[in-house]
This record gives C-alpha cells, sequence and structure tokens, in this order.
C-alpha cells in the first residue's frame, strides 16, 4: 500500500509538469487556434535559462526561477512576433509548419551554443526525504507540487479576474467582436504568450532539477505527452489541460512502476487514440456544431 500511495504521489509530481506545458498548449490554442509544436523548446529554454543563472550568478531558487519564467516569456513572445503574427491570415497548415519549424530550429540552435552533451542542473533545491508516517517524499517532489499548483491557481485567478484575462477570454470566444469592442488583439495574443511560455520555463526548471540534467532535446517527449495531456481532457480548455497532465502523470508512472518502463509510452499515445475514438473533444471538450 505505501509503494501504491509512493507511485501516487510521484504521478502527481510528473502530471503537474505535464499539466504545466499543457496549459501553454491549450492557451495558444484558444486564442489564435494554433497547436505551438515549439513549445517543448520554450521548457528546453526556461531549463537552460536556469541552469546558466545557477552556474553562474549562483542566484537561490526562487530567484532563478523567476529570471527563468522571465526570459522564456520574452522568447515566446519573439518567437510569435517573428513566425507566427505574419501567418495570422494564413491557412492553419503553414502556421503548424512554421512551428514544427521553429521547434526544430530552437533544437539546433541549442545544439551550437551548449552543445549535445548533458549539462548538470545546479542543486538548486536541497534534497531530503520528507517523512509523512511510512511514506516517504522527496523535498523536489513536494516543491514540484507545490509551486504547479499554485501556477495553476494564479493563472486561473487571472484568466477570470483580470482585465488582460477577461480580454483572452473573449479573443477566445470571438476575435472579430473582441476588436469591434476596443479589445487589443495583438496585445492580448502576446500576453497569452508570454504566461504560457512563463509556465513552460516553470515546468523546464523543475523537470530539470528532478532528473538532475539539462540537453537540448529534453523538451521533446515532455512536449509529446503535454500535447496528448491537452488534447486528451480538451484542446483549448484549461480545466482539460490540468486534469490531462495529471491523468498522463497517473497512467506513466503506474505504468512503469507495476508493468513496464518500456511499455510507459506506448500505453500513454495509446490512452490518447481510445479517448479519441470515444470522444473525439477530450474529457471536458464538448462538441460544437457548425452552421453551413
Amino acid at each position: 500500500m505505501i509503494l501504491f500511495l509512493q507511485q501516487i504521489i510521484n504521478g502527481l509530481s510528473v502530471g503537474s509538469i505535464y499539466a504545466l506545458i499543457a496549459l501553454g498548449y491549450t492557451m495558444v490554442y484558444g486564442i489564435i487556434k494554433l497547436i505551438n509544436f515549439a513549445h517543448g523548446e520554450i521548457m528546453m529554454a526556461g531549463a537552460y535559462f536556469a541552469f546558466l543563472v545557477g552556474v553562474h550568478l549562483g542566484l537561490p531558487f526562487f530567484a532563478v526561477l523567476i529570471i527563468s519564467m522571465i526570459g522564456a516569456a520574452v522568447l515566446g513572445v519573439f518567437i510569435e512576433f517573428i513566425a507566427y503574427k505574419p501567418l495570422r491570415k494564413a491557412p492553419r497548415i503553414s502556421a503548424l509548419i512554421t512551428a514544427i519549424g521553429v521547434s526544430f530550429f530552437l533544437q539546433n540552435l541549442a545544439l551550437v551554443i551548449f552543445k549535445a552533451e548533458p549539462k548538470i542542473m545546479p542543486n538548486l533545491i536541497v534534497k531530503r526525504p520528507v517523512n509523512i508516517g511510512s511514506l516517504q517524499i522527496g523535498t523536489v517532489t513536494l516543491a514540484t507540487l507545490a509551486l504547479s499548483i499554485g501556477f495553476m491557481i494564479i493563472l486561473d485567478v487571472f484568466v477570470k479576474r483580470t482585465k488582460p484575462g477577461k480580454a483572452m477570454r473573449a479573443v477566445s470566444e470571438d476575435k472579430d467582436a473582441a476588436l469591434l469592442m476596443g479589445i487589443n488583439v495583438n496585445r492580448t495574443i502576446s500576453i497569452t504568450f508570454a504566461i504560457g511560455s512563463a509556465l513552460g520555463a516553470v515546468a523546464g526548471v523543475l523537470f530539470g532539477v528532478m532528473y538532475t540534467q539539462v540537453y537540448p532535446t529534453m523538451g521533446v517527449m515532455p512536449g509529446l505527452k503535454a500535447f496528448v495531456a491537452a488534447v486528451l481532457g480538451g484542446i483549448g480548455l484549461i480545466p482539460g489541460a490540468v486534469l490531462g497532465g495529471f491523468v498522463i502523470g497517473m497512467v506513466e508512472t503506474i505504468t512503469k512502476a507495476y508493468l513496464s518502463s518500456q511499455w510507459s509510452d506506448a500505453i500513454v499515445f495509446g490512452l490518447l487514440i481510445i479517448v479519441l475514438l470515444i470522444k473525439p473533444t477530450g474529457i471536458l471538450g464538448k462538441n460544437e456544431k457548425e452552421k453551413v
């Protein structure tokens, strides 16, 4: 029973990282209907920002995290301005291909700058076990859960209570109507990319601290699994991204613990196929009828 509870906590920890990345996917899709396949590389960039700041400046964890979030937010807005904004009125396939191109560009740029060898992430969080009865939980796991859930709550409050958040919801519902109501659509899209990228950076920092390594391709598989999580929960829905992230994290961890680590990825992607066959809009998604 203790082992099962341990795996549940580990699954929630991994799932919270997937949920943070999935939020970036779903926010961007909800605003401009774009699958930003470069989002995994934003996560990777956030981890490298943390690595550089941690190694060269020796700042405490929260300072490193904030600097990493700012760097990733600036990078995300820059990518949107350079690569995606000129394609706003282009067919969706053009923006999708561009996103894939940006993903490969960022990967290879990281390879050129940092080389292929993994870098060791500084010990930003003191690693020691915390005993809760017979259950032993690491400080990194607790910090990952606390920070992830905290940022998700902050995002929920931001979207529901603040003026920019309401503008994001309006643009998501109807971009043309929002423009007629005086909402600055371009600025709202930039804010969306900035927030999604900052959350991706949080995931990258936590992922790097958890697995102790940072390397150019580290965002590929978490990015794909976060995309699966976003689609699983209902692409374009913030609660769906969170739910999907935790589901994927739990399934992956339980599979590794009780079946085989070699089957974990196959089962995760197989779960997506099953859900899409049963409910194509995702768990929380609703079927929408379009008038012809």
